[in-house]
């Protein structure tokens, strides 16, 4: 189905094909407090110096804690994460409340039980449309073993299997 370049609820629904990871991305404010947002859109962007990017709506609760903060966390959920997803992508106040976390040796929010972490340097921002684009040099990461948490379709993915498939395919038996 074609659509035409200025219809954002086609363009929505069309990018929604695309499958990506679930991430919740930890700061800390000016005044010390854990803050932290749900982000599908977490990316590598180099090897060589290693740098990965995300981006941040101006309109996000932590906006200018992130804008502003010098280094970041990126926690990759798995598959069992799906509340700590819900409850970063709330405009709530407390996420943290419930979430079982531990404070890395510079003090960012580690999330349990994710798959993967990278510890970054807020190194370049770019504003694009209603976006701002964050670079970061990652500085360390660790991995784990699991299934990842992913978004697709709108919707979250917890079984790969369970996944829906384009028009037409069908699964093997």
């Amino acid at each position: 189905m074609q659509a035409k370049a200025h219809s954002s609820d086609a363009f929505r629904r069309a990018l929604a094909q695309f499958a990506t990871g679930i991430t919740v991305v930890t700061a800390r404010t000016l005044a010390g407090e854990p803050a932290g947002i749900t982000v599908n859109s977490f990316n590598s962007v180099s090897l060589d110096p290693p740098l990965v990017l995300w981006s941040l709506a101006f309109k996000a609760t932590a906006f200018d804690t992130f804008r502003y903060c010098g280094r970041y966390l990126v926690n990759v959920l798995a598959a069992d994460q799906l509340d700590l997803a819900r409850r970063f992508a709330a405009r709530t106040q407390d996420k943290f409340g419930t979430a079982r976390w531990t404070p890395t040796d510079s003090g960012l929010p580690r999330l349990a039980g994710c798959i993967a972490w990278f510890e970054c340097a807020n190194r370049s921002q770019y504003e694009e449309g209603d976006h701002v684009i964050l670079v970061g040099r990652v500085e360390s990461f660790e991995t784990a073993r699991g299934t990842p948490l992913i978004f697709h379709d709108g919707r979250y993915v917890t079984d790969l299997a369970e996944a829906p498939l384009p028009a037409g395919l069908r699964r093997r038996s």
